[in-house]
Parts: C-alpha cells; sequence; structure tokens
C-alpha cells in the first residue's frame, strides 16, 4: 500500500512538469495530456516491462491513467498560476525524482532482483519518463545537461534497496533514501552544482 501511494504521488507530480513543457512548447490539450502522462507513467512503465511484472500498473490499475490525466488537465486550465510557481514546480519535480527511484528499487526488489540491479531499476523509473518528455518536447533531457539529477535519485534508490535487502522494514528505509535524494536535488538546483564536463568542450 505504501509503494502504490508513493507510486501515485510521483506519478501527479511529475505529470505536471510533463504538462507544462507541453505548455510551454504550445501544445494543444491532447499534446499536454500525452506529455503529462509519458512524464509521469514513462520510468514505471519502463521498470515493470524490463522486471517482467505485466501487464505494467499504469495498464493494470485505472489509477495510474486517472492521476496523469488529471494532472494534465490541471496544468492545461491553470498554467498561469503554475507558469508563475516554477520554483515550487521544480520543487515537485524533485519531489517527484525522490519518491520514483525509492519505489522504483524497492519493487523492483520485490519480484526478486538482488541489490544492484534493484537499484538501477529505481534510477530508470526516476528518470525515464523525463527523458521521453524532453525527446518528444525537442530538448536535450535534463539528465543529460550536466545537472545532478540521475546521480542523487541513484544514490536515494541505493540506500531504500539496500535497507530492506538488509531487513530493515520499508518505511524506516524509504524515507531516509526520498530524503537524501529529494535534499541533494534541491541543494544542486540551488547552488547550481553540476556534473563534470569535458574541459573546453563547449568552445568546440
Amino acid at each position: 500500500m505504501l509503494l502504490t501511494v508513493l507510486d501515485l504521488v510521483g506519478i501527479f507530480v511529475f505529470a505536471l512538469s510533463g504538462g507544462l513543457v507541453a505548455v510551454r512548447k504550445d501544445l494543444d490539450l491532447f499534446g499536454v495530456l500525452v506529455l503529462a502522462g509519458i512524464t509521469g507513467l514513462g520510468g514505471g512503465f519502463m521498470r515493470d516491462v524490463l522486471i517482467g511484472a505485466l501487464p505494467p500498473a499504469a495498464l493494470a490499475d485505472w489509477r495510474y491513467l486517472l492521476v496523469p490525466v488529471t494532472a494534465g488537465l490541471a496544468t492545461f486550465w491553470f498554467h498561469p498560476a503554475l507558469g508563475r510557481m516554477e520554483r515550487l514546480v521544480n520543487v515537485f519535480d524533485a519531489a517527484g525524482l525522490a519518491l520514483f527511484c525509492v519505489v522504483g528499487g524497492l519493487k523492483a526488489l520485490e519480484s526478486g532482483l538482488g541489490p544492484v540491479p534493484s537499484a538501477l531499476m529505481g534510477l530508470v523509473t526516476a528518470i525515464g519518463g523525463g527523458m521521453l518528455r524532453d525527446v518528444l518536447a525537442g530538448r536535450v533531457p535534463v539528465v543529460l545537461r550536466g545537472e545532478l539529477y540521475a546521480t542523487p535519485a541513484l544514490v536515494g534508490g541505493t540506500i531504500a534497496v539496500l535497507g530492506v535487502w538488509a531487513g530493515v522494514d520499508e518505511v524506516l528505509v524509504a524515507v531516509p533514501g526520498a530524503a537524501v535524494c529529494l535534499v541533494w536535488r534541491l541543494l544542486a538546483m540551488r547552488r547550481g552544482w553540476a556534473a563534470p564536463r569535458p574541459s573546453g568542450a563547449a568552445s568546440t
């Protein structure tokens, strides 16, 4: 139950960010709903297919379709207000990243995978939807632009996975795992931390 609730919350906040990207690209209602849905569901869909959890939760549970549609409609109708709250939306995106890296990793662990592939599945869940969103929107994915995005997700998911693998209760490891990812991502945005890039690459 805990993983399902966290999953749905993460889908909603990610779908909001996807809907806002669609609005800024001047897409129509269908386009907004598509980007919202792909952003919210893409990572989890990829994870479920890779771990053999078929049909994916996005197709087996009506709530997984209703949540991103609701977020997409909210973005379409109230985007001026949401646009003025861009910092808050970025916080939502960071929260979605934190929730998904933990949920994805723990779901993979429950399916029988070991701790290392489970942590990687947490990463896929966290960044997959955003990558698909950016590709469809004609942007270089955030995760490839030097921002500290994937690293916090991998570390947060690893903390949760290793904790449960060692026998600790899910709640006791999910919270600190998500917190590490969230705080790291927020600090990176606030302080402008970035991943290393090749020296002189910008001038070539």
